[in-house]
C-alpha cells in the first residue's frame, strides 16, 4: 500500500466511483467530492498528496478550485476535462497545474501520470530537506542563505552561508583549514585564512542566542561545529 491521500473532484458520480475504487486497488486513500465548493472546503495543506480536479463542475469549476487552492499550499493536481481545446491547457498550466488529462482516458495512464507526479514531489521534498540543516534552536536554510531564529532572520553573504554549510556537514566533527580555504576561497594564502577567521567570528555571533552550540578552533588544524 502507498498510502498516499489522493482528493478527487468530479461531479460525475460514475466515473468518480470508478476512479476512486480502482485507485483504491492500488493502494491509495480517495476522498471523493461532486464539485469544486465541496472539495476546497475538505482540502487542507499537508492533508492531501495529490489533487485531481475535474474542470467543468458546478458551484465552483475547477480553474478557480485549483487557483485558491495554489494560493494556499503547493499540493500537485491533475485536471481532468471532456474538452481538448489548446487555451483550456495554457490556462490550466499557468495555474500550475502538473498534468492535463482529457476525457476518455484510460486508468493505466492515469496511474502512470499520478506515480510521475508523485515521484517528482517526492525528489522536490527530498531536495528542501538538503538545503536545510538544524543547529540548536537555530534552522540554516543553505539556498536561501538565512538563518533563522524563532520569528528572526539573520541574511548571510554567500562565504557566510558556504562556511556554514561545511561546518553542519561536519557536524561535531573536523572541518579542515585547508579544505575549507580550498573549497571555498580557492587557495590557502595567509590572507585567505585571516578572512576565514573573520567569517568564523561572525558565525559565532548569529549563533551566540543557543548556549548548547560552540564554533572551536582546533589549533593548527581547523575548526568544529559543536551542538550538544
Amino acid at each position: 500500500m502507498t498510502n498516499k491521500k489522493i482528493l478527487l473532484v468530479e461531479d460525475d458520480n460514475n466515473l468518480g466511483t470508478i476512479i476512486k475504487e480502482y485507485l483504491y486497488v492500488k493502494g491509495f486513500e480517495v476522498t471523493h467530492c461532486l464539485n469544486g465548493e465541496e472539495g476546497l472546503n475538505i482540502f487542507k495543506p499537508d492533508e492531501f498528496d495529490l489533487c485531481i480536479i475535474d474542470i467543468m463542475m458546478p458551484k465552483m469549476d475547477g480553474f478557480t478550485m485549483a487557483k485558491k487552492i495554489r494560493n494556499i499550499d503547493s499540493t500537485p493536481f491533475i485536471f481532468l476535462t471532456a474538452r481538448s481545446m489548446l487555451n483550456d491547457k495554457i490556462e490550466g498550466f499557468n495555474l500550475g497545474a502538473d498534468d492535463y488529462i482529457t476525457k476518455p482516458f484510460s486508468m493505466e495512464e492515469l496511474i502512470l501520470r499520478i506515480n510521475a507526479i508523485l515521484k517528482r514531489s517526492k525528489r522536490t521534498e527530498d531536495e528542501k530537506k538538503k538545503d536545510e540543516f538544524k543547529i540548536g534552536i537555530y534552522t540554516f536554510n543553505h539556498r536561501k542563505q538565512v538563518l533563522y531564529f524563532k520569528n528572526k532572520e539573520q541574511k548571510l553573504t554567500s562565504k557566510e552561508t558556504e562556511l556554514l554549510k561545511l561546518l553542519c556537514e561536519n557536524k561535531n566533527n573536523l572541518l579542515e583549514r585547508s579544505a575549507a580555504l580550498l573549497k571555498i576561497w580557492k587557495n590557502e594564502s595567509y590572507f585567505t585564512s585571516r578572512s576565514m577567521d573573520v567569517y568564523i567570528a561572525k558565525l559565532r555571533r548569529y549563533l551566540k542566542y543557543d548556549p548548547k552550540i560552540q564554533i572551536i578552533n582546533i589549533h593548527g588544524t581547523g575548526f568544529k561545529l559543536l551542538v550538544e
